[in-house]
């Protein structure tokens, strides 16, 4: 007994020390953009709408927005913005906000959509008393506020549905040039911030260079009569998202955290920032078209004391409703009204978006083997036959890295795999299938043809040097294609030819793992933000405008990685076989692509139960 006791300790002593290390992870407060979002609180928005400027063309209004600054009852212009509004299909509204002038192209997400959305009629129905009201052809109304800036979206029934900038936190960081003064005591002449934090940021040894400055936005969000918002994936959290103003909000950024905390609002593998509220009454929601990192705060005024309950409705006070707030790093505000009314209306035009997924192929939906490793061939056939010993059914055996040589993709281990082509052709002849992992990090080594070619082609991702980026994964020394380049992204389509994969057939499928990106080595175990990613350029680019940072497109990375492997699988069989594909990260769109499983998780009930409501 004692013995098993000392055992019993032991294990659960190896779970607590494999578990996550949360101090890997920021905080709020270690970010600078939502330390310094989350601590502004105006009273009321210096957003104001140029009612002179406002232009209703098809399914568009376009109007100038500036931020003002009252000083001795003089209206002073400090910011210019382009504000664009447009009636879609289904019940659908689009509110984009830019600046008018950026100093350097804000990122605007590429891959999310599935095409470009279909609009609908918009009619400016009135201007009088400081409101601008507009229709489409569905009966659904829009409310724009001129001063402060606010914009309420009306259902067919007459009732608010959503508002934006109810509560003023509207924010979109002007990028600038960055002002170096000398301090006045300052004999050698050092550079001195203009403020901490606005040109650099440090966090566990990682320097990010932050080049273009502070360009964060900010914008909040009010479902009135709503009851619960849902959605925001991928968290270990309630199903219904709980009120964050006493604790950390909800972040949405893709991070490899192994055997990730439950009941918790920090960023683990996946992060879809779509919000959907529900009540009695009806349903609505929001997409926030954003890949950067994304925090969001959530207020459920049902979550209050009994007493203010009483108190609000005894005298008529503050009515039902749940805010959010969405804070990003970078980026425009771009941001889709979902009006539903019900819940299957809501998910049906977040997917006329997005797009849905395909129907599956019948074995992917049966039961798979997989665990980290099978070893080599005997291994794999050992278990294959161990399920036709014991007559259970089973659909698909899986090969995690060990398959490789040496960790590069794209081959097998000469030793220990030496005849993948007979392997397969055993277990498809028994109506299985073969699933194999397949990794974006390239091991960077002399005669292995993937790096020669990416190196040769310039098709890494590039540090903050514009040099080929270098972290550590499981090869050891890796490096990461840049699949915004569509050259990249044909290229590794090739890879999953049958000639260029040999070894595989039409029952082989992928697995796509350490995808968000993972880098051992990184901060937050991912990329440094200051990398730079490829970026179509007109002549005049240069400097800053001729890349995207890493913190622009960070949360889209996996995705234009799945989408390659997609393409690559179709076009390895003339379009004839929808492929399975499994990634770890995740982002808006994802489904139209792959399958998602929920990371590493621990083998405790605690992770099966959070599973489903995930």
């Amino acid at each position: 007994m004692k013995a098993l006791s000392l055992l019993l300790i032991a294990a659960f002593g190896l779970s607590g020390s494999l578990a996550v290390d949360r101090n890997n992870f920021k905080t709020c407060e270690q970010s600078g953009f939502c330390k310094r979002l989350r601590g502004f609180k105006p009273e009321k928005s210096q957003y104001a709408l140029n009612v002179d400027s406002v232009f209703v063309h098809g399914n568009v209004l376009s109007a100038e927005v500036f931020t003002v600054d009252h000083d001795d009852d003089k209206k002073n212009i400090l910011w210019r913005y382009a504000l664009r509004l447009s009636a879609l299909a289904d019940g659908t509204f689009r509110v984009e906000m830019d600046e008018a002038e950026p100093l350097y192209p804000r990122y605007r997400t590429q891959i999310a959509l599935e095409g470009e959305p279909k609009g609908d009629g918009l009619k400016l129905i009135s201007n009088e008393n400081g409101k601008l009201t507009l229709s489409n052809t569905q009966g659904h109304k829009v409310v724009i506020t001129i001063e402060p800036l606010k914009i309420e979206f009306v259902d067919h029934t007459g009732e608010v549905a959503v508002v934006l900038n109810e509560n003023s936190q509207l924010v979109v960081e002007p990028l600038r040039v960055r002002r170096e003064k000398i301090g006045d005591d300052d004999e050698q002449g050092n550079i001195v911030e203009e403020e901490e934090g606005a040109w650099s940021e440090n966090f566990k040894g990682h320097h990010d260079s932050k080049p273009r400055g502070n360009e964060a936005i900010s914008l909040d969000v009010s479902f009135p009569g709503a009851n619960h918002v849902y959605g925001i994936p991928e968290h270990t959290d309630n199903f219904y998202l709980k009120t964050t103003t006493s604790g950390e909000p909800y972040r949405l950024y893709n991070l490899d955290v192994f055997e990730y905390e439950l009941d918790s609002p920090m960023a683990i593998y996946g992060a879809v920032p779509v919000l959907y509220s529900h009540s009695s009454k009806r349903s609505s929601g929001v997409f926030w078209h954003n890949s950067a990192e994304t925090w969001v705060d959530v207020v459920n005024f049902s979550e209050s004391t009994v007493v203010s309950s009483l108190v609000n409705f005894m005298t008529g006070g503050q009515k039902q409703r749940v805010d959010a707030r969405f804070m990003s790093e970078s980026g425009i505000v771009d941001v889709f009204v979902l009006l539903g009314e019900k819940p299957a209306d809501v998910f049906r035009q977040y997917t006329i978006l997005t797009g849905v997924a395909p129907i599956p192929p019948k074995f992917s939906l049966a039961y798979h083997q997989s665990r980290w490793n099978y070893m080599d061939e005997v291994d794999l056939r050992t278990v294959d036959e161990g399920f036709d010993e014991h007559d259970i059914p089973a659909d698909a055996l899986w090969l995690d890295i060990e398959y490789t040589d040496k960790k590069k993709y794209f081959t097998w281990d000469a030793e220990k795999f030496r005849h993948p082509t007979e392997m397969v052709s055993n277990l498809t002849a028994k109506g299985r299938k073969l699933v194999v992992i397949i990794d974006p990090h390239i091991k960077r080594e002399a005669g292995y043809f993937v790096h020669e070619d990416c190196t040769a082609k310039d098709y890494y991702v590039k540090n903050k040097e514009g040099r080929d980026y270098e972290g550590w994964c499981w090869p050891g020394s890796s490096s990461y294609p840049d699949f915004f380049n569509p050259e990249v992204t044909q290229y590794y389509i090739e890879r999953y030819k049958f000639e260029n994969f040999p070894g595989t057939s039409k029952d082989v499928h992928i697995w796509n793992d350490m995808n968000e990106p993972s880098v051992f080595n990184g901060p937050e175990i991912t990329m440094p933000k200051d990398c730079r990613h490829w970026k179509p350029r007109n002549k005049e680019d240069s400097g800053l405008a001729s890349y995207w940072e890493h913190r622009h497109v960070h949360n889209e990375y996996g995705q234009w990685y799945i989408r390659a492997t997609h393409e690559g699988m179709l076009a390895r069989s003339d379009n004839k076989y929808r492929p399975f594909i499994l990634t770890r990260s995740t982002f808006a769109g994802t489904q139209r692509y792959a399958a998602v499983w929920t990371g590493d998780n621990a083998a405790e009930w605690g992770f099966l139960q959070a599973s489903v409501p995930m």
